[in-house]
């Protein structure tokens, strides 16, 4: 069974549905990640799960219980906020034993329960410094261990990592994933960091104005999207995405826009069963646009090197080819530089079409 099943969930506040019919469910040990733009609905979505927000309609079961109309200290949840929350003038000790001596729980049971969890975060040795002298990782691992220390069914995370610099960031999200693994507790993570959401998640949920997009693994979502925001939106730098004219010539199909024109001839029957027009929209992934300075590909197409980004061993080349301009990621080329003639390639098992007018993926 499923520790979290949420049905149908939505939520209006006055006029404005924040969330509008999201269903999900998490393993047992499993982390899935609510990503998307800020306004999505994910953090109304873990509020509403968290007991925070009263929802709209639907229906949110932990380890099989319908907790709609149970208050939060009550629905066995671990929740851990976006500054953490932790108390400055508490030990970490005192920290972590928080809630259970709210719960007046005996101080011999205290003290185990605690112990136990203070080796499990790696905290054993700092437990008598103040809250306010803890660094930025060390808070992080309080306040999970604050929130594991209960025994919940179920942790949540609301943007742990958005506070901080992005070495800070870096070296923080490898550690969560480390403790993610070792805890083993059922996990919701939000966040609108695609960087974090593919480290860190077994499965992703990608948000848009209140719906889930589309649900998968790193894998699914990235070398799959469902449609042009998922496209757009998982990727870093994003999915070239170039409109286009559909053209049927001469047993060819063939993609136009202005001066540049893609042979897509293999893929035909797909475009002509599931497109609704002549519109599409052509995706490539930079990583999988190669280029070279010689032509040793004779459908390579010859472009003009606009800008060069070094990346270390990498380079990012924005090329104007024909018309639109694109983004490579490719090998650092120190003799490539910004007026360059170079050919660029288009992995063909790598590309994406979509539809114009719904959006939708066609391969």
């Amino acid at each position: 069974m499923p520790k979290l099943v949420v049905k149908n969930l939505r939520k209006v506040f006055g006029t404005f549905e924040a969330v509008k019919d999201v269903s999900f469910h998490v393993e047992e040990k499993e982390t899935l990640c609510l990503l998307g733009p800020s306004g999505c609905g994910k953090t109304t979505t873990l509020r509403i799960i968290a007991g925070l927000e009263v929802p709209t309609s639907g229906e949110v079961f932990v380890d099989g219980v319908l907790v709609n109309d149970l208050p939060p200290q009550k629905r066995q949840i671990g929740l851990v906020f976006q500054d953490y929350a932790i108390f400055p003038h508490l030990s970490v000790f005192e920290n972590i034993a928080y809630g259970l001596r709210v719960r007046k729980m005996p101080e011999a049971e205290i003290r185990k329960k605690v112990h136990g969890t203070v080796a499990l975060i790696g905290v054993e040795n700092i437990l008598d410094a103040p809250g306010k002298k803890l660094g930025l990782s060390e808070m992080q691992r309080v306040a999970i261990g604050r929130s594991i220390v209960l025994d919940p069914k179920l942790l949540l995370l609301d943007e742990p990592l958005s506070n901080i610099d992005a070495k800070a960031r870096e070296r923080m999200r490898t550690e969560l994933g480390k403790l993610q693994k070792e805890i083993g507790i059922a996990t919701v993570y939000v966040t609108h960091d695609q960087l974090e959401a593919m480290t860190l998640a077994d499965r992703i949920a990608v948000m848009r104005d209140g719906l889930i997009e589309q649900m998968g693994t790193t894998s699914e979502i990235y070398n799959s999207p469902r449609n042009l925001f998922v496209a757009d939106f998982i990727g870093s730098p994003s999915m070239n995405l170039i409109d286009c004219e559909c053209v049927y010539s001469g047993g060819r199909v063939v993609l136009k826009s202005g001066d540049f024109s893609f042979d897509i001839t293999e893929f035909g029957e797909t475009v002509r069963s599931k497109s609704k027009g002549k519109e599409l929209v052509l995706g490539i992934r930079p990583e999988d646009v190669s280029i070279d300075v010689d032509k040793t590909d004779p459908k390579a197409m010859e472009s003009e090197v606009q800008l060069v980004e070094p990346i270390g061993a990498k380079s990012i080349y924005h090329l104007k080819i024909s018309g639109p301009t694109i983004l490579s990621k490719d090998r650092a080329m120190p003799e490539v530089k910004v007026g360059s003639k170079v050919w660029a390639t288009f992995s063909k098992n790598k590309l994406h079409a979509f539809d114009k007018k719904t959006e939708e993926a066609i391969f």
